[in-house]
């Protein structure tokens, strides 16, 4: 027989139970009622925060070492990734080392030497190096990391030299389709503009028109053309029509787990996923329009993020090995990370 003290115990167990399975039906009674849906943002997502500071160390290691090591300063590290680390910079990270970007920056604020910069020229593009550096020190500039922007309007004149006569800028011009560091003609003229308008917009209003005439007659074939429109234009200079085409094509290439490919069936890749996500990033449609978009993408680029940090290069065609791409391929997609949190 229970004694007095064990009865005691089994009521309190009971009256418990009976507590927590009253509130279990009174929460299960709450979730029905018409409050509105409950809306999860990908920023509260611990794995998200967790996955920024991954690749932001990683790029904190990566962005100094090639110069370091190879005496040189490259597109990928201190292009593309530097970009990266700026964009936190300019968010107010404080996890960044000091000397992160202290030699890219220094690089940077010389733009009549980035033509002289140690790197065999039968393995370089000139006319690509000056875009991705100009668009790297217009990030500085932005993120008051550089002080002075009469080098950015330097930057920006030997820069307005490489547009081609019908507003482009034709890098990379026998790919099909563009790839993390060497861009293609439409992300390349997007960036480029973007990069005069940040330097001086009335003092490069021809080319800018040009370039954004160029981005508007541009058909929309792929994951890059969509990138391009939607980030190298303001959302006023993109038409009705063609808005509906880029956001029916996000829509048609969204895999079921989240990501993009550079076509709409292909497989997803992180770079084209970023890219994506930087275009809508940009786009002030309603929330219930992206949004679903937005997290589908973040998810996939999350789940797919190495144990250093670093995502697997995208290249084309798919599969191949590169350092530079990998580098650039991170970049992108931490771009990509801190515009949509």
């Amino acid at each position: 027989m229970a004694s007095l003290r064990e009865l005691w115990i089994l009521r309190v167990c009971y009256c418990c139970l009976r507590w927590n399975a009253m509130w279990g039906m009174v929460w299960v009674v709450l979730a029905t009622l018409p409050f509105g849906p409950v809306v999860v943002r990908a920023a509260d997502d611990p794995g998200v925060a967790r996955a920024e500071r991954r690749v932001l160390t990683f790029l904190a290691t990566e962005v100094p070492r090639w110069s370091r090591e190879n005496h040189c300063f490259s597109c990928h590290n201190n292009g593309d990734a530097a970009r990266a680390l700026l964009a936190a910079k300019k968010r107010g990270v404080t996890l960044l080392p000091e000397d992160a970007l202290r030699e890219t920056l220094a690089f940077l604020s010389r733009p009549e030497r980035w033509d002289k910069n140690g790197v065999d020229a039968a393995f370089s593009d000139k006319r690509l190096a000056r875009l991705q550096f100009a668009n790297a020190l217009a990030a500085a500039v932005d993120a008051n990391a550089i002080g002075d922007r009469s080098v950015l309007l330097n930057a920006a004149d030997r820069l307005v030299v490489d547009q081609a006569s019908d507003g482009s800028w034709n890098i990379d011009e026998v790919a099909l389709i563009g790839s993390p560091a060497t861009y293609g003609a439409p992300l390349a003229t997007a960036l480029a503009r973007r990069t005069l308008l940040t330097a001086d917009s009335p003092r490069f209003s021809g080319p800018i028109h040009q370039a954004a005439r160029w981005l508007q007659a541009r058909p929309v074939q792929n994951t890059l053309d969509v990138a391009a429109i939607l980030i190298g234009l303001d959302p006023n200079e993109v038409s009705p029509d063609l808005r509906v085409r880029c956001l029916d094509l996000i829509r048609k290439g969204q895999s079921s787990d989240g990501g993009w490919g550079p076509f709409s069936n292909s497989p997803p890749e992180a770079f084209d996923t970023a890219m994506i996500l930087l275009a809508l990033s940009r786009w002030p449609a309603p929330s219930n329009e992206i949004t679903p978009f937005i997290q589908g993408g973040r998810r996939y680029l999350v789940a797919n993020q190495a144990e250093d940090g670093s995502w697997t290069e995208t290249t084309r065609p798919t599969g191949g090995e590169s350092y530079a791409q990998r580098l650039s391929t991170t970049g992108w997609v931490a771009l990509s990370l801190l515009a949509t949190d």
